[in-house]
């Protein structure tokens, strides 16, 4: 089995490969990114680079017996004309180069934020919709990818077509690609320490379900090799990470902190240029539901090998020993001594 993945050098690619590497279903990869890393490739990977908003797909993906679409911008934060070029319309372009290379299965990297906000108390399935939260521009991708997906299953009936639908991914590799993307250059990683961070905010609606990113990448695999998995799929660990669970983990006190003042200080920040994550971010994370994941369970066999406190603290203490990997999106090396490219570039400004 031919297998291409595009974005195949941030948090969830890397693990995907990981996965896909002791597969023996699995025979070739072909690891696609905007940024080719300059080591070797890992077992049954070729690196190829490309540009979902701009460059030829259909070449890279012919032969293909699945494609795993991944690559997603983030940053920068401050030009949503850059990331839609990637999110949305880089998406749709890599399903129709996709359709004209016939290749017979598409998985797609959706996520819980494309859902409209939900309840907190309970899990909702995959048929909640997928209308997103519109504050939140990484929200308002997801759900125009979704729709762009919609139409390619009508078009495209023949084409096998999986959508995941994580929480929150965390594995201690992506450590310094997840501080850039969502902390920026000014936390100082020695201070990442339970015993100073004394206190946790805590919201009635601020629970998020997380992963680790082995375990969402056992689902990609699984999504992959299983001819009979279709449709949308909710992935995620127990239990939810809320106020009380994380100052539990941590020993530290959780203080009821109003939606208004979450969102305040996020905003602030960021008009300051102090840390790179728009105020969407926070009515993304009070709004989505939480997710019933039984259907994966059920169809695919997966359980999660982390649970999602088990993955937050190892993430924890990546931030705090400026854990990376050697793929440009999550190597410490490309943010400059002391972080200087990062600030020179401008917080929440690049999408490097």
């Amino acid at each position: 089995m031919r297998v291409v993945v595009i974005g195949a050098t941030g948090n969830v690619g890397t693990a995907v490969l990981r996965a896909l590497r002791d597969d023996d279903a699995v025979t070739q990869i072909v690891g696609v990114a905007r940024r080719r890393p300059d080591g070797p490739p890992p077992p049954k990977t070729t690196w190829a680079q490309a540009d979902v908003s701009r460059d030829e797909l259909e070449p890279l993906l012919r032969g293909a017996d699945c494609v795993v679409h991944l690559a997603w911008l983030i940053q920068p934060s401050r030009d949503e004309s850059v990331t839609h070029a990637t999110n949305v319309t880089g998406s749709a372009r890599v399903f129709s180069a996709a359709a004209r290379a016939g290749v017979p299965a598409i998985v797609y990297a959706s996520s819980i934020g494309a859902y409209a906000p939900g309840p907190k108390d309970h899990g909702v399935d995959e048929a909640w919709p997928t209308t997103g939260v519109p504050s939140s521009f990484y929200s308002r991708h997801k759900a125009a990818t979704e729709r762009e997906l919609d139409r390619f299953e009508r078009e495209h009936p023949d084409v096998r077509v999986v959508r995941l639908r994580p929480g929150l991914i965390f594995q201690r590799a992506a450590a310094t690609g997840i501080r850039r993307l969502f902390v920026g250059p000014f936390l100082p990683s020695p201070l990442v320490r339970p015993e100073l961070l004394p206190v946790v905010p805590r919201h009635p609606r601020l629970r998020a379900q997380a992963l680790h990113s082995d375990d969402v990448a056992d689902a990609y695999r699984r999504a992959i090799v299983n001819p009979d998995a279709r449709g949308a799929y909710n992935v995620a660990a127990e239990p939810p990470l809320d106020g009380d669970v994380v100052a539990r983990l941590l020993g530290a006190r959780a203080v009821d902190v109003p939606a208004r003042v979450l969102r305040g200080g996020a905003a602030l920040s960021w008009w300051l240029r102090l840390q790179p994550s728009e105020p969407g971010w926070v009515d993304m994370g009070l709004a989505v539901p939480l997710m019933d994941c039984s259907r994966i369970r059920d169809q695919l066999g997966w359980t999660p090998r982390h649970s999602a406190e088990d993955a937050f603290l190892e993430l924890l203490a990546g931030l705090r020993d400026g854990a990376g990997h050697p793929t440009p999106p999550l190597d410490p090396g490309t943010s400059g001594p002391m972080r200087v490219r990062e600030v020179l570039t401008g917080v929440g400004r690049t999408s490097r």
